[in-house]
């Protein structure tokens, strides 16, 4: 394979913003092909824009018509699993943005698709591709924190209520801040830790805000029609024993107006994560550690182009799809908490 040759399931913004430049930043190893949208005049007018040969109005279609090596999923939350699938039967490997699917069962049902292809299914869980992060990684693989038993983490805006799209709509989204903006930090947490398997989880949801008229900081939300939660907190304990608590809002009443940190302790260390600054004891004396340099990354493009190399040089592990599921699995369990008022054993 020269060149991989890749269609994008979806025309709206993640689509032009982020993947298409990114791709087309390697475009000696990748041809953008095909693109698919309901909306097909979208469709047609992003392929014209950007010089990709054709333009679908169903995803189908496309995985009919053209020959492709990958997908990129880049629709609302519903349409993730089905196109996924699709994708993957059809021979495709798969990079779908987050979060993984409206519920745990979609996320199992694509990462056994996945595995039943032999094809990659990655996610879009772009902070862990972040400088801070991977500088953090490496650390916590020296041994530098020792067990990490306990984090936080945080995805907190002060009135960011996306004023476009369908983030406030739950048939579409199947729920607020914690399966849109939580769930980056949360992955970001769990990709530090190893990915423990969760045992029980316990949640409270909120909606106080997005109901009423407000101001917005990114733009005017349709307050009329809001039905997922403005705020989010949970706790998640591990069956290694860790531990780790969640925040994650839309719209808080809080100082900051948009706050997004993991912060992680262990018995030889811990850090926060956003920016990077570790605390540890050494001879005798409590020490803060700030790196002087860390590289400028775009995160994004870091996450396509590793995606990229994945599936040109065969590198197709099972890994993304399980930790998807686990994921899926921690949302539900804490969207189940809220509703019923209990602690969900998982």
């Amino acid at each position: 394979m020269t060149k991989l040759r890749v269609g994008l399931i979806g025309a709206g913004g993640i689509a032009t913003d982020v993947h298409l430049p990114a791709y087309k930043n390697i475009s000696e190893q990748v041809e953008v092909v095909a693109i698919a949208d309901v909306a097909y005049e979208r469709a047609q007018s992003v392929a014209k824009e950007h010089g990709i040969p054709e333009a679908f109005d169903s995803y189908q279609s496309m995985l009919e018509k053209v020959d492709l090596d990958a997908v990129s999923v880049c629709v609302p939350n519903k349409f993730h699993n089905e196109s996924a699938i699709a994708a993957l039967n059809a021979g495709c490997h798969v990079l779908c943005e987050k979060p993984p699917a409206m519920n745990q069962e979609e996320a199992i049902e694509m990462e056994e698709a996945a595995t039943k292809s032999g094809k990659l299914l990655m996610y879009g869980f772009h902070y862990r591709f972040q400088s801070e992060t991977q500088a953090a990684k490496r650390f916590i693989d020296a041994g530098e924190f020792g067990e990490i038993y306990a984090g936080r983490v945080q995805a907190i805006r002060r009135r960011g209520i996306p004023g476009w799209g369908v983030f406030t709509n739950k048939e579409l989204q199947g729920g607020g801040p914690l399966i849109d903006i939580g769930v980056h930090m949360l992955d970001t947490a769990l990709y530090l830790m190893g990915y423990p398997e969760p045992e029980v989880v316990l949640g409270q949801t909120h909606q106080q805000i997005g109901t009423k008229k407000g101001v917005g900081l990114l733009g005017e939300w349709d307050y009329q029609n809001y039905t997922v939660e403005d705020m989010a907190v949970g706790m998640i304990t591990f069956k290694n024993g860790a531990s780790l608590v969640l925040e994650s809002a839309f719209a808080a009443n809080v100082e900051k107006r948009d706050t997004m940190q993991v912060s992680l302790m262990g018995n030889k260390g811990g850090a926060d994560i956003f920016p990077l600054k570790m605390y540890q004891e050494k001879h005798d004396t409590l020490i803060d550690l700030t790196p002087a340099y860390l590289p400028q990354i775009n995160a994004h493009e870091t996450e396509i182009h590793t995606f990229v190399k994945d599936c040109l040089e065969g590198n197709i592990t099972d890994n993304f799809a399980k930790q998807g599921t686990n994921i899926q699995k921690i949302i539900d369990g804490l969207y189940q908490s809220a509703q019923t008022g209990k602690a969900v054993n998982l």
